[in-house]
């Protein structure tokens, strides 16, 4: 029954409970509670709280707040409870997925200056700079999100401007070493052989047109015999 319900601490128990609050920031928690209808107030005719007990020791009566509304909202309670723990995993997760991106875009920038890759990098800086300004200290996912989509976008179009850079690269490079192929595998390049190859054939010619070529038995036999001796 209600009756059961009644609890009755005094503020000094209150506030080592809630690890020594003063009393002015109890009382105006205490009032938050009860505004929301969380808890009821039951005042004894001082404005303390204290319960009456009979002579077995059993509760008669009970003066300081009811914590029926509780139980009757406990199925309430627990779901935005368990919806607030959510709500702060989800801002956790956007607030680091932020920050991750947020540095991604930071050393894309940096990498590009440095390479000296084509691009309107000082227009992308100081969009990355109002897109970082705009970041509150203190925000909700909902609130996050929207500059979580930008920063990927930004991201996504440094990343491509890199990207097509590469790309231009290897082309330039396939290019250059397919020249180079063709440079080594051109037929006029064995030129050089043919001057030696000529000049053995013409001294073999040469060789052939002297006339005492030969070897020297055949020297001998070639020579013109001389007429008999003198006639007596």
């Amino acid at each position: 029954e209600e009756r059961g319900l009644i609890v009755f601490p005094s503020n000094a128990q209150l506030s080592l409970r809630a690890r020594g609050m003063t009393p002015a920031t109890l009382r105006r928690h205490l009032a938050v509670l009860v505004d929301a209808g969380l808890i009821l107030r039951k005042d004894s005719p001082n404005g303390k709280r204290y319960a009456r007990r009979d002579r077995a020791g059993a509760i008669g009566e009970a003066f300081g707040f009811s914590v029926a509304p509780l139980l009757a909202r406990a199925v309430e309670i627990e779901s935005l409870a368990a919806q607030a723990v959510a709500d702060r995993e989800l801002l956790r997760v956007t607030r680091e997925r932020l920050t991750v991106g947020r540095r991604d875009v930071s050393k894309l920038i940096a990498t590009a200056i440095e390479e000296g890759v084509s691009g309107d990098w000082e227009g992308i800086s100081a969009m990355f700079r109002t897109l970082l300004a705009r970041i509150p200290r203190v925000a909700t996912a909902e609130e996050l999100a929207p500059l979580l989509d930008e920063m990927g976008l930004l991201r996504t179009e440094i990343v491509n401007v890199l990207e097509r850079r590469i790309k231009t690269k290897k082309i330039d490079a396939n290019e250059s070493q397919i020249e180079r192929h063709k440079q080594n595998s051109n037929p006029d390049s064995t030129y050089e052989l043919e001057p030696s190859f000529e000049t053995k054939q013409g001294e073999k010619a040469a060789a052939d047109d002297e006339p005492n070529a030969g070897p020297p038995d055949e020297r001998r036999l070639k020579q013109p015999k001389l007429s008999g001796g003198m006639s007596n």
